[in-house]
């Protein structure tokens, strides 16, 4: 499993989704977490992929691509440790 994290740089939800992302790699050294830009390619693309229409967005993803949970918009922004049980690599 993994976490997506797709937000826009420059904007005003940069700092929180930042000072997340931080903090959960520090508590989640382990984990698979990938961060996308949605104003560059691959970011507008997995966005289009996993209909995300507020940003910041994390998603809890399979292996397989499938979305096991999401979260969108700074003001629901998750726990650590909520995104934490899916980042656990599995092998």
């Amino acid at each position: 499993m993994k976490v997506l994290v797709l937000y826009k740089p420059k904007s005003e939800h940069r700092q929180a989704i930042e000072d997340f992302i931080s903090q959960f790699k520090e508590k989640h050294p382990r984990s698979k977490v990938e961060v996308l830009d949605v104003d560059r390619r691959e970011g507008i693309a997995m966005a289009s992929i996993y209909d995300v229409m507020r940003y910041p967005s994390i998603l809890a993803l399979r292996d397989d691509g499938t979305v096991l949970q999401t979260w969108e918009g700074e003001e629901n922004l998750p726990r650590l440790d909520d995104v934490g049980v899916y980042a656990i690599d599995q092998f």
